[in-house]
């Protein structure tokens, strides 16, 4: 079973432009999807595209749109009242795949609501062999919020993986996550390397920047280091070793979700008895489909070309 959790859930309206975003124009929307988001969402729902079992865990009251919107795509899932509504996030997807977010901060978030929640979580690790801690935290909560949840379920038994940013990120990484999966930038963040360089030399071959910088970040957390790189690719560091994958050609169509897509790609191979090397496979087909799909869709796994990755063992 995995579990994920999102904080900060969202509808996530994609609006498609049939050209370029010029600011300060007038354009007129090719479509419009809504969909249900977040990033433990999405994880959620790329497991349950796979088959396997999984449980989404959100804050949103039972009346909902968002609820229904989880329904209606039949995720499992468990919905903790916190008597807010669920924000709702516009991405702007241009013909060539580039695409622009404008995310709302969210509702805010009491104390009542946060233990809530913090409890329901506490009680579905119980059962399960992956807890997927995503996305940022609505206001109200403290930067410590996920570090608190892996903290308190240490002696359950399950792996617990991150993908966050800033300061709960920071927060995080001190409470030794099994699993961090910070993108080129948060790796900065954490290691104090330079984000742009990072992914620029990567996408020429040359991961060396971004190695260095995972590696320190691994020997501080004792976990493994999954970073994702965009279109250079994604880096998997572990006590054992780390791995580069290039990953296949593909048209982008929208690269939100992509990052959430190698996360599950990640945890399913996880969960299949996968070694490094099929996880950082499964990870990077996964994203690499996920960018090729419109809006936040989740990749099926007739889509997935992990044949196209080209993973190299880095010394």
């Amino acid at each position: 079973m995995i579990v994920t959790v999102t904080a900060n859930p969202s509808i996530d309206r994609t609006v498609e432009l049939s050209e370029p975003l010029s600011r300060g124009s007038v354009h007129r929307a090719h479509a419009v999807i809504d969909q249900p988001g977040g990033k433990g969402v999405n994880v959620a729902r790329v497991v349950a595209a796979a088959g396997l079992d999984t449980l989404a865990v959100f804050p949103a009251d039972g009346s909902d749109r968002f609820v229904s919107q989880v329904s209606a795509v039949e995720l499992p899932h468990l919905a903790v009242p916190f008597g807010g509504a669920v924000r709702t996030n516009i991405t702007i997807a241009e013909p060539d795949g580039t695409t622009t977010k404008i995310n709302d901060a969210g509702h805010l978030m009491s104390l009542a609501g946060s233990n809530a929640l913090k409890q329901a979580i506490i009680e579905r690790a119980q059962s399960a062999t992956w807890l997927v801690l995503s996305g940022s935290l609505p206001p109200g909560m403290p930067d410590n919020w996920y570090s608190s949840i892996i903290e308190a379920v240490a002696e359950r038994g399950c792996l617990v993986a991150v993908d966050t940013s800033g300061a709960p990120l920071a927060a995080a990484a001190k409470a030794r996550p099994g699993l961090l999966k910070p993108n080129g930038d948060e790796l900065a963040e954490l290691t104090g390397a330079d984000g742009q360089a990072m992914e620029a030399a990567a996408g020429a071959g040359d991961p060396t920047v971004a190695t260095e910088a995972s590696r320190t970040l691994a020997e501080q957390t004792g976990g493994a280091i999954l970073t994702t790189l965009g279109g250079a690719g994604a880096l998997l560091t572990t006590p054992d070793g780390v791995w580069f994958a290039t990953p296949p050609a593909v048209t982008v169509r929208s690269t939100v979700g992509a990052g959430d897509a190698s996360l599950a790609g990640y945890v399913i191979a996880d969960l299949r008895g996968g070694d490094p090397e099929a996880r950082l496979r499964s990870a990077v087909a996964h994203g690499s489909a996920a960018a090729s799909l419109r809006g936040t869709s989740p990749p099926t796994p007739d889509l997935l070309d992990e044949a196209g990755v080209t993973i190299t063992r880095l010394h």
